[in-house]
């Protein structure tokens, strides 16, 4: 169909925008304004800090394998050392069941902590207990202790207020820097506000929060989003919030397929959501009726074997009476659809892209994520303000090299689709205002 018509930064980039950010932040359902407490507007020397971080990263035989998240804290971390800070670090890391596991300790954590710090990071034995507390008490400013997996407890996840009165121990300052986990209220994000007497977000927080809410409040036009991914049912409350502000809905991925069969077309052996035709439909409305263009792709990439090597060829555009082959599926955005897409991001000054328009992830079917990169790339270069928003679409960047050409990379999965969405989050509304 042609145009169906509804009518991880750098180091660098992050002190940059460290340097740029207000001390408050405008946050709230129906826009309605609450300024949040910022750490620049704490006086930390010699008080006892617990700072929720997102130290939840990968690891194989023990080894950490990415430590972005880690490198993502710093800024925060080192502020409120220099602030003479007594600082306790809290994370979960992975899913333990039913207990403590070995394999899930942060004590790799503690150690690339440390030499990132160029300081010792002493790892607590478990993140409450007469052990930790007492380390906690021995704490001088300037020290830094990071706890065991919050969620070697089970009341983390519960948000017990027992355990949340034990996590906060006797901090008086909480700063939350964990924005993937904001969307959770658990203990550590939510919880332990409730037993101190300030709680800040942290530069992490702040910056995901000032592009993915504040700079979306009033965007820049044509403001375009492009949304991708395999479900339309994961991405249905987002779509229809980003509709009420965008020009242009690119639509790719597995996703476009169920838009598709919706609309009585072919799609072979595409990945189908059969029970969201009736959804698919019903944005389609919606979009026409806030008088919205939603471009589905010309043409798709269509393939007969899931698999690196697998022969490919483009479908006739659908509007000229294509389909997917009989026994094969939808795999990629066509080059006509490439073509159209880039036309589109080019014109664009604001950009949210969620979701690849492929399976990138395979180089045989990765051409079309990869032309959408570098197209946002282009624009952003061009003054365009382009906004990944959390996700594989991280990943595609991040393995396309060209993360440090977007203006803002969120770290939030299911968090930056919950604001996205509209949403409060409970990590965030718990924070003390202004």
């Amino acid at each position: 169909m042609t145009g169906q018509m509804a009518g991880g930064p750098s180091q660098a980039a992050l002190s940059h925008e460290n340097s740029c950010l207000d001390t408050g932040l405008s946050l709230g359902r129906d826009s309605r304004p609450m300024a949040k407490l910022s750490i620049r507007d704490l006086d930390v020397s010699s008080k006892e800090v617990l700072m929720r971080v997102d130290f939840n990263v990968p690891l194989k035989d023990g080894n950490i394998t990415d430590d972005t998240r880690i490198q993502a804290a710093i800024p925060s971390i080192r502020l409120l050392i220099e602030g003479g800070a007594k600082l306790v670090l809290c994370s979960h890391l992975g899913r333990p069941k039913g207990g403590p596991d070995a394999k899930l300790s942060l004590a790799p954590v503690a150690v690339c902590l440390s030499e990132i710090l160029g300081q010792e990071v002493k790892l607590a034995p478990d993140c409450v207990g007469a052990e930790t507390a007492a380390l906690r008490a021995a704490l001088k400013p300037g020290d830094v202790l990071l706890l065991e997996n919050t969620r070697f407890h089970a009341e983390e996840e519960a948000n017990d207020p027992a355990f949340s009165k034990e996590l906060a121990g006797c901090a008086e300052i909480y700063v939350n820097d964990a924005f993937g986990t904001a969307h959770r209220a658990h203990a550590s994000t939510e919880g332990v506000t409730h037993y101190v007497s300030r709680s800040a977000m942290g530069f992490l927080m702040q910056r995901e929060l000032k592009y993915l809410q504040q700079e979306l409040e009033n965007p820049a036009h044509p403001f375009v989003v492009i949304m991708g991914g395999s479900k339309v049912s994961d991405k249905i409350l987002v779509i229809m919030s980003l509709l009420e502000k965008a020009d242009t809905l690119l639509i790719g991925g597995a996703m476009a397929f169920t838009f598709f069969k919706a609309q009585g077309y072919d799609v072979g052996s595409s990945r189908v959501e059969d029970d969201k035709l009736d959804l698919a439909l019903q944005i389609l409305a919606r979009a026409k009726e806030l008088g919205k263009t939603l471009l589905l792709p010309m043409d798709t990439l269509e393939t007969d074997k899931f698999e690196d090597g697998a022969q490919t060829r483009c479908t006739v555009p659908f509007a000229q009476g294509g389909s997917v082959t009989a026994g094969w599926m939808g795999i990629d955005i066509g080059q006509q659809a490439i073509v159209e897409f880039r036309k589109v991001i080019l014109n664009a000054k604001t950009i949210i892209w969620n979701g690849p328009v492929g399976v990138f992830e395979i180089e045989n079917f990765a051409k079309g994520t990869r032309a959408v990169a570098e197209a946002v790339a282009e624009a952003t270069r061009q003054g365009a303000v382009s906004i990944i928003g959390g996700g594989d679409s991280v990943t595609a960047v991040n393995q396309f090299g060209l993360d440090d050409q977007m203006t803002f990379i969120s770290t939030g999965g299911g968090a930056s689709l919950e604001l996205l969405e509209g949403k409060v989050l409970p990590g965030v509304a718990a924070l003390s205002e202004v």
